[in-house]
Parts: C-alpha cells; sequence; structure tokens
C-alpha cells in the first residue's frame, strides 16, 4: 500500500514537473502564431524600408508602384538626392517619399521613426530590408514598434547571401529591450560619456 501511494505521488510529480517545463513552450508557440495570424491579416498603412543598400530602394520602389495609396518612409541609406531619383524614375510622387537620415543602425532605424509613425495614425507597416539582414530588424521592429502597437508585415529582398550571425539579432534586440524601458538605444555604451551622462 504504501509503495503504490509512493509511486502514485512520483508519478504525480513527474508529471506536473512535465507540465512546469510544456506551458512556457506552449506559451510562446500560441504567441508566435498569434504574431503569424496577425502578421496574415493586417494591412499595412505605410512602407519601410531600411536602407543601407541600393537593391533595397530599387525593390521599395517598384513595391510602392503596386501598392499607390502607401507612403514610404526611408530610414537612411543612399544619399537623400539619389532616393529622391530612384522613386522619381519608378513614377512615385515625391509627397508620398519621406526620407528620415537620423538612423545610424538597425537600432534607430525604428527608434527615431516610431512615435512619428504613430503620430500619424500608422498601426502597421511593410517592413523592406535584405533578406539576410530580416531576421534582425523584425526581432528589433517586433519590440520597437510592437510597444506602440504598431505591426510589421516583413518583405524580404533577396539578394542570396548567407544569414547574418545570430548574435546580432540578440545583442540589438537586447537593445531595442533597453530602448523600451530606458529610451537609450545602447549605441554609445562603449563611448560611456553620453551615455552615462543622459
Amino acid at each position: 500500500m504504501r509503495q503504490r501511494r509512493y509511486l502514485f505521488s512520483r508519478s504525480r510529480r513527474s508529471k506536473v514537473r512535465l507540465l512546469s517545463w510544456l506551458m512556457p513552450i506552449l506559451a510562446v508557440s500560441l504567441l508566435c502564431g498569434y504574431k503569424q495570424i496577425q502578421r496574415y491579416l493586417i494591412q499595412p498603412e505605410a512602407i519601410l524600408v531600411l536602407g543601407g543598400e541600393e537593391e533595397r530602394e530599387l525593390f521599395a520602389a517598384d513595391f510602392a508602384q503596386q501598392h499607390p495609396d502607401l507612403h514610404i518612409w526611408v530610414s537612411s541609406g543612399s544619399p537623400s538626392w539619389y532616393t529622391e531619383k530612384v522613386f522619381a524614375k519608378a513614377g512615385i510622387s515625391r509627397n508620398r517619399l519621406h526620407i528620415d537620415r537620423r538612423a545610424t543602425d538597425t537600432v534607430t532605424n525604428f527608434t527615431t521613426l516610431v512615435n512619428e509613425l504613430k503620430a500619424q495614425g500608422i498601426d502597421g507597416v511593410y517592413l523592406i530590408t535584405a533578406d539576410d539582414h530580416m531576421l534582425r530588424a523584425q526581432v528589433i521592429g517586433e519590440i520597437v514598434f510592437g510597444s506602440r502597437g504598431i505591426m510589421i508585415k516583413p518583405v524580404p529582398v533577396s539578394l542570396g547571401r548567407n544569414p547574418e550571425p545570430i548574435e546580432k539579432s540578440l545583442r540589438d534586440g537586447a537593445r531595442a529591450l533597453l530602448w523600451v524601458t530606458t529610451g537609450h538605444t545602447g549605441a554609445t555604451l562603449g563611448q560611456t560619456s553620453n551615455f552615462l551622462k543622459k
């Protein structure tokens, strides 16, 4: 009788332990599934291009032709005159194009624009960047834009390169979380002067 009770309590503890491991995995799976469904269902109200390569802007100009009602934000990248020329050549009206030169890296591509986009009433954007850069951009975008209720729908530009190392996504994801909690991007952590004074 005592042995049966011992086996029963041991079996129950194993089930509880297994359940405690499965719950977080199930929660993450549900969240990922929910995000995928949201991405599929949202109708973005703007196009965000992460500058840095001519191919991204050329692709975005073609993409903008297929979405004539959407405004386009280009964050850094080519010189403004060149970006304007690319979009003008594609027949995109200048009043649809917004060029923002404040970003210095991928994290600031998002942090410099998020409040402006939210103020414009934008709740979803098409995110255009290179395919090897998309994972990192998505991680940052989900955190920074997600903190303001802006959904992103990725539109990768296929350049046939190997994906970036995962460490870059983890590092910049941490910087995005830092921005959400403190308002600092951590870009100056290596140069402690500015970061510690602010």
